[in-house]
């Protein structure tokens, strides 16, 4: 048997041997979403004064505290570290030829950000990504259905930001996705994902509310052979409305508009993804973000996921 075989089928073994009980790990994942949401209820209100002023620095960039603190505003860097639990379903293979099942996917990430300032206007940051993930996928060598866990697609990217103006930023980068994981719940593709993009602050709707255009391209380039080849278009068209007391509400948090130009996926009849997407959050502190969003899918050509929602837990540093 090739040295490249045999290395795959102990690797699945190992994370076989090494899997826990779906119900102690899907436990522990849902004690860290109630924990992001607790901190929400039991932050000091004390600190609200303090964070209601925008400090001169910020007036200048034209950019608030609660624009920053939402943690997803790409032309926006800071340094951060994120705690993000996601859960989704999507269509998957069946037991049987021809026949389709629901698949779930539980993934904790550990996210981290770090920027550099180049000087007025120029910053650049570097970010991490790790999941680790716990699915229930059916195929030839795990026919039974049980959970999977193990490590997921790591990635790292590298972004350029320019600060136009007090209004207006862009910027662009590329993100490499590493398939570190067991073939049965990772893309066993290496990929690269350029990104650009815009935002606008939009000081008529309120203080630290912005639309952000972000356009990405998903492309596999090498890795397993027999793994569907990745080729799609992500779109987020994000617009961030900050509200009074330090909440903020998102209509399109993640770019998850997806128009698929690779393989076909399990149940795909087209090539648009089209979801409704929200969220909603508080800033808790000046270091900690909380927030919770929810997706449906309103087109399913291309069949992202039937329902995904996303736990985030934000520190700034």
């Amino acid at each position: 048997m090739p040295i490249v075989g045999t290395w795959r089928i102990q690797r699945r073994k190992f994370w076989r041997r090494h899997s826990r009980s779906p119900t102690k790990i899907r436990k522990w994942l849902a004690i860290l979403a109630l924990s992001a949401v607790a901190l929400g209820i039991l932050a000091p209100n004390e600190v609200r004064a303090q964070q209601q002023s925008a400090s001169s620095t910020q007036q200048d960039t034209g950019t608030s505290a609660d624009s920053e603190n939402t943690g997803q505003d790409f032309t926006s860097p800071e340094n951060l570290f994120q705690l993000r639990y996601q859960y989704k379903t999507a269509p998957g293979t069946g037991g049987t030829t021809g026949t389709v099942r629901t698949v779930t996917t539980d993934t904790l990430y550990m996210r981290s950000d770090y920027t550099f300032d180049l000087g007025s206007p120029w910053k650049v940051v570097f970010r991490t990504d790790l999941p680790f993930v716990a699915k229930d996928p059916i195929s030839a060598d795990h026919p039974s259905g049980d959970y999977l866990y193990g490590l997921g697609d790591a990635d790292f990217q590298a972004a350029l930001i320019e600060q136009i103006n007090r209004r207006w930023a862009a910027g662009g980068g590329l993100r490499i996705i590493a398939p570190t994981g067991p073939d049965n719940i990772t893309s066993g593709k290496w990929q690269m994902m350029p990104i650009v993009g815009a935002r606008t602050m939009l000081p008529e709707l309120s203080d630290g509310s912005y639309f952000e255009g972000l356009v990405r391209y998903d492309l596999s380039f090498a890795g397993d052979p027999t793994k569907k080849n990745i080729s799609n278009l992500q779109l987020d068209p994000m617009l961030n409305i900050s509200l009074p007391d330090r909440w903020f509400f998102m209509l399109y948090p993640s770019a998850d508009i997806r128009v698929n130009y690779g393989d076909p996926v399990t149940g795909q009849t087209g090539r648009l993804f089209l979801p409704f997407d929200f969220s909603i959050g508080r800033a808790l502190t000046k270091s900690f973000t909380a927030s919770l969003e929810i997706g449906v899918p309103i087109i399913k050509d291309y069949p992202v996921y039937d329902f995904k929602t996303t736990t985030r837990l934000n520190m700034r540093f």
